[in-house]
């Protein structure tokens, strides 16, 4: 019976709680910010590999099935994932190791705030979409040229190379997943985060750029809130690793 009690009580607890929050709140925003975000901004990448899947495809072949599946893009997606992953656990993995000097002790708590403040910003439309330095956009766009297209390690590694373009929403994601302090906590919550973009990326691949928007709209409305109660779970927490 004690035993049982304590295991209850290690569900209950300060580190349980920020990793499920971190878990679920990443997602959420995920979802949100996908809509509004990520849909926009990284459609053209989607529709670019949709269409050539559809051109390599013999007339006989065509049909609404081979569209749907054509459009999920799985690879590309596991690619992006797997990037976040890595960011995820490496930012966790260094506050860690900052977070046990004495200056930083608190560092957590702080990169939650951080966090918390750009999901806000990102609901009220204040970030503004960040641009890579010159070498940086070179770097990525020489590696994807070098992709050998229509395979299916081709697409992973393409979603592999663009999970690293610069995006402040991304960044904001990678400041929350950091908080854990633990690199598989961190890359946990990134692909959590990941999934919750998915979605609307996929419906783009199905529906096509325009159908894509028409689905949005109805559900856009909802996005910005989702963002404040997201950054309001974060505050919780920071709240939580100080008291």
């Amino acid at each position: 019976m004690l035993e049982s009690l304590q295991w209850v009580g290690g569900l209950c607890s300060p580190e349980t709680a920020l990793q499920g929050g971190l878990l679920l709140g990443l997602f959420a925003a995920g979802v949100a910010g996908s809509l509004v975000h990520c849909g926009p901004m990284c459609g053209v990448f989607v529709l670019g590999q949709m269409s050539e899947h559809m051109a390599r495809l013999p007339a006989e072949r065509l049909c609404e099935r081979q569209r749907i599946g054509n459009g999920l893009l799985l690879p590309y997606h596991l690619g992006r994932l797997t990037t976040y992953a890595g960011l995820g656990a490496l930012a966790a993995g260094s506050a860690g190791v900052f977070g046990r000097v004495a200056w930083f002790g608190k560092l957590s708590a702080v990169l939650l705030v951080v966090a918390a403040m750009l999901f806000l910003m990102q609901a009220a439309g204040r970030i503004a979409p960040a641009r890579a330095p010159r070498f940086w956009g070179k770097l990525i766009s020489g590696f994807t040229r070098r992709i050998r297209r229509g395979s299916v390690f081709g697409e992973y590694l393409l979603g592999l190379a663009l999970g690293f373009l610069p995006c402040g929403f991304l960044y904001a994601a990678i400041a929350a997943a950091a908080a854990s302090e633990r690199p598989e906590v961190g890359a946990a919550a990134m692909v959590a985060f990941g999934l919750g973009t998915t979605p609307a990326l996929m419906v783009v691949g199905i529906a096509g750029h325009a159908a894509g928007q028409q689905w949005n709209r109805g559900i856009t409305a909802a996005a910005p809130a989702l963002m404040v109660l997201n950054a309001l779970l974060l505050l919780a927490l920071a709240w939580q690793r100080v008291t």
